[in-house]
Parts: structure tokens; sequence; C-alpha cells
């Protein structure tokens, strides 16, 4: 075993000072992993462009048409290896009682013996990568280092778009300063004669965190946030016990920017689950003259109270993990720009002239696909990609992208969003009456479930604040972290964000979508500004005020205020057994659970019998 450096043209081990701790940790790792290679990553192009040169001579990904995706490529995961496995994932807390009934637990001394075992000797044949990387800013106060140690290709190159890695992050890290210790490995070693050309992965999958240590364990997968630690692991399971230590939020969010023609400028975050819209929210092509919506970012948000008692929001990564099915010209046409180059695609379908596809991009498929597993599609196999395919691509190329995304203090926050899939009950735009009344909401979000999880597509399923699978800790603490500051001293009161809770996908008898959506959002969120703004009328409703009748901008549209109605009517029977279900919901997360949000549960149910 060696410093990977000279042979290989990386000398970042050589003539940069690397922390001894970090080199330390990293020699533990590869003494338990054993390695035949050790590769520290420096961040540049040129060794993007090697590693990926050598992916595509191996057969792991395929280079795509250059005229059209330049510096891009796919890459195809086993068919066991394609969404979160969160039936393996654990949080290693001092006790059961600490990570709640929504999260799988294993005492730390066990999974730590656990994660021994079977990461000793797992990188035999292959080269250990050390990835340091940063979430945020690198020079913001607030940033987070954590260090990687991998065995896939496929999470180096990913980790590069994501985040901020090499040497710049190591400038910066001072000896013995702290950084979150981040292992993954795709599994046991290949046997001999085994071809290294097929996604690696292992049948036995875990993934651990260890919240006091701050540590990740990750094993047997190579798919995206199982592999990628700094996203869903660091940024929201650790990061969101290390907010609640310290008196922040760690969010599953997007960050937007609307501005009105009258150049008025609000920042909004938004809790939505996986493929429920929020990159095309984030990325929204505003249809209405004279509002203009930009991106922050899609999927994970810091949020700070600053010095002068406002909240400030951050999106600690440098890139989109989206999901491509339904992603075109016609919804989402800054999204396609963005992944135009220096992009990475999973389990899409590959064209024959070398360009990707999934279903949505086109009215038809192009003849002659092959599918997401490499083969020559037939349409009676299946779909030519994988539901959860994705796309991995920089967020400066975003068209829509905010100048001010990566200001280190963050952006000022007007107001929270939640919302799910639901085709029924759930109006499309309900404002809270307060802050504890927004938590509520936010607490007992529900959503049909998607391909990127592994429940049953279409089944109906709680997940507060978009956060079920990534809460870090026991979630009626959670939601006692949230409520915390209305209370809070550093807080000022009259203008914390304002709650509102939306719904795009509402149907019809026929099951047909009401509201067009996409670009046609911008509507909503011009009644929001608005009603920030105290511009703009709403009737008080049993679960919030939603749009008065012509205070909801429908010119241009094709609709008339009586097609908002369905959208907008509260069935009493209809939310009094969304009450009884949220109320079941609440007392299953046990005694934890707020005695706040239980009044406002109390509250709803007086105002559904009033």
């Amino acid at each position: 075993m060696h410093i990977d450096g000279k042979r290989r043209g990386n000398t970042l081990a050589d003539t940069l000072h690397i922390p001894a701790h970090v080199r330390l940790w990293v020699e533990e790792i590869a003494a338990l992993c054993e390695p035949d290679r050790i590769y520290w990553c420096d961040g540049t192009q040129t060794e993007w462009d090697r590693i990926a040169t050598e992916q595509v001579a191996r057969g792991s990904m395929v280079a795509l048409n250059p005229e059209h995706y330049p510096n891009s490529y796919l890459a195809r995961s086993a068919p066991n290896d394609v969404a979160r496995t969160e039936g393996r994932t654990f949080i290693c807390a001092a006790s059961k009682e600490e990570v709640g009934p929504t999260n799988n637990w294993i005492a730390p001394q066990e999974g730590r013996a656990r994660m021994q075992a079977i990461f000793k000797g797992c990188m035999r044949g292959r080269t250990l990568y050390v990835v340091p990387f940063c979430m945020g800013p690198i020079e913001a106060e607030n940033r987070v280092i954590g260090v990687q140690v991998t065995d896939s290709a496929y999470a180096v190159l990913s980790m590069r778009i994501m985040t901020r890695i090499g040497r710049d992050v190591l400038k910066t890290l001072g000896e013995n300063e702290f950084f979150a210790r981040c292992i993954h490995s795709v599994g046991a070693p290949r046997s001999k004669g085994e071809p290294d050309t097929a996604w690696p992965c292992n049948d036995e999958k875990w993934i651990l965190h260890f919240p006091e240590s701050r540590e990740i364990w990750s094993y047997g997968s190579g798919y995206g946030g199982n592999a990628l630690l700094g996203k869903k692991c660091l940024a929201l399971r650790i990061a969101s016990v290390m907010a609640r230590d310290q008196g922040w939020l760690a969010e599953h969010m997007l960050i937007l920017k609307v501005t009105s023609p009258e150049n008025k400028i609000h920042y909004i975050a938004g809790a939505f689950p996986s493929a429920c819209g929020k990159t095309n929210l984030a990325m929204l092509d505003s249809t209405l003259p004279g509002w203009k919506v930009e991106t922050l970012g899609d999927d994970i948000c810091w949020i700070r109270v600053g010095a002068d008692g406002y909240f400030y929001a951050c999106n600690p990564e440098t890139g989109f993990f989206g999901v491509a099915p339904g992603t075109s010209n016609k919804t989402n046409r800054n999204a396609m720009q963005t992944m135009r180059s220096n992009s990475i695609f999973t389990n899409a379908a590959l064209t024959e002239d070398g360009r990707v596809w999934w279903k949505g991009m086109t009215d038809t498929p192009p003849q002659g696909l092959t599918d997401w597993r490499g083969r020559p599609w037939d349409p009676d196999s299946g779909p030519a990609m994988h539901p959860n395919a994705r796309f991995t691509a920089p967020i400066e190329q975003c068209p829509s992208l905010a100048e001010e995304w990566c200001r280190p203090e963050g952006v000022r926050l007007s107001a929270i969003l939640v919302g799910g899939r639901r085709a029924s009950a759930v109006p499309l735009v309900t404002e809270a009456f307060s802050w504890e009344h927004g938590v509520y909401m936010g607490a007992t979000l529900a959503s049909e479930s998607t391909a990127a999880s592994e429940h049953d597509l279409g089944s109906l399923r709680r997940d507060p604040f978009a956060m079920n699978p990534f809460c870090g800790y026991n979630m009626g603490d959670y939601f006692a972290h949230w409520l915390s500051f209305a209370q809070n001293e550093q807080v000022d009161k009259a203008h914390m964000p304002r709650f509102f809770m939306v719904n795009w996908f509402r149907t019809d008898e026929n099951g047909q979508f009401i509201w067009p959506g996409f670009g046609d959002n911008i509507r909503v969120l011009k009644w929001i500004v608005e009603r920030l703004e105290g511009a703009a009328e709403a009737v008080h409703t049993p679960v919030g005020n939603v749009p008065a009748k012509g205070s909801l901008d429908l010119d241009g549209l094709g609709m008339q205020e009586d097609d908002l109605v369905p959208l907008m009517t509260i069935d009493r029977a209809v939310w009094r057994k969304e009450a009884e279900a949220n109320r079941n919901y609440l007392a299953g997360l046990g005694a934890r659970v707020p005695e706040q949000l239980r009044d406002e549960q109390d509250a709803l149910e007086k105002r559904l019998r009033a």
C-alpha cells in the first residue's frame, strides 16, 4: 500500500501540508480496509478528466456525445442499487429513545463493531480515494468540513459536482480542527478474475450515522445519497443534530428568490419530499410578466438566526442531484440547460447518437434506445430509464442562478413553504395562522410516495417537513426545536418567516391535474408575496387562510374563478378524517411530541366542528 501520487500525476499528499489528525485518520481507515492504493483528491479538472477516462475505459461509465453533452457521462447502477436504502439506514445514538420511532437504531458500540468487521479488507484490489470536502462556502464562518474516504470513482466525480473538494479545503482546515469523518465502500472486494466493469455494490447494505462523533459509515451501495456522504448523510442527518445542539436548522428545502415588477425581493424556502416538484419550483420559469424567480438551491437549506434577529438561509451544496424523468424543456427549461455539460447521468436511457433520454423529455421515445441496464430497449420489458434516474450537474451552470446563492451569511427568509403530492383534500395554497400553526402544518405533512423511496408508489406517507428519512434524532424533539424559535430571545418576532402549505397535485374526477403547475406556480408565489406585503385578500378557513375570490392572478391562464373552487374548497368531512389521521400520527410519535402541537391539533378539530 502506498500514497498513489507521483505515479499518477497527483502530488497533493507530497506538496501540501495535510493536518496530522487527518492523515492519521486516513491511515487508520486504510489499515482497516486494505486498499492497494491511497489517492488524495485535489479537485482539479485534470483529476476529473483522468478519473472519468479511466472509468470509461473500464466500461463503468459511458462518455456522452461531446457535441450535445460535453464532458458528461452516463452511469448505470445495479438493479438492486437504485434508491435510498432507508430500511438499512441507522442512527447510532446513545439510546433508542433519542432517535425516536422514525429512525432505525443500533447502539453505538454494536454499530461500530459491526462496521469494523464488515469493512475489514473490503477495499483489496481497489483504490482508496480521500475526498476533503466543504459544505457551505469555504470562507463562511459556519461551514462544515468533512473528509470522505471511498473506493468509488463515481462517488469522487459526483462529490466534485455537489461539494467544494480538494486542495482549497485542506488549506483552510487547521490543525486539530473538527472534520466530519465519512467512510464509504461499495462492498466486498471482487473475486479473482471478476471483471471490473460492472457497477460495484453489495447485496448487504448498511448506512450508520454516529451523531455524537459526527461519523458516517456507508457500506454496499454506490448510489446517490448512499455514496455521496456530504449530501443527505452529513448535510441533513448529522447536521440536524448539530443544528439542534447549536441553535439552527438543517432542512430538506429549496431556496428561491422572487422579484416583483416593483423590484421588491423576497427569499423563500420550501420543504417537499423527493420527486414532488422541488427542483422545478427552485428553477421556475415565470409566466407572469415582470415577475422573476431565481435559484439558490433545490434540496438542502441551512437556516440560522442572524445578529439582527432575522432568519438567514444558505445552500451548502454546489450542484443538483435531480430526478430526471418528467424533466423537459416544457417543464423545466433551466434544469435542461444546467445539465448540458460537465454532468453525470445515472440510470437514464442512451440514444443511438450518444445522448441521454427519459420519459417526458420528448413526446415519444427515439428509436434504437439502450435501456438503463445497458440492453437494447424493448418497450414490453419495462421503461427505458429507471423511474428514479438522476442528473448530477453543477449549480453554476444554472441559467436562473441568483448571484447571492453562495453568500457566506446566507439570504434573509420571508416565507417557508411545505408541500407534497395530494390528489385531494389539501388546497392549492394555505397560509398558516401563526408560527406554531405553521410548524403543525410541517409536522403533519403527508405525501404520496415516489420512486426515490422504498415505499409503494402512490401510498400516502407522513413526511414531516420532508425530513422523515433525514432527521437524525427524535422527531418530537425536532418539532420542539422548530417551536423554540418563537421563544428565542435572539429572534425578531415581527419578522419571522410566514408559513404556507402548497399542493400542485389536486386532481379532478378523471384523475387529471386541475392546476397547470410549473411556470404558472408563480401565480401562487405572487399571492404569497402579496400576503407578506399586506396587499392580497384571504378567506379564513378551519385549516388556514386561502386566497379570496379574485386575489389569485389568472390573467392569461385560461382559467376562470369557478375553476378554482375545487382547489380552494375545504370539505369538512374529509378534513375531520385528515385531522384524525394527524392525531393518530402524532400520538404514534410518543410522549416527546410538544404540547404546543397537541394544542394546535385540538384547535384544528375545534374549528372543523364549528
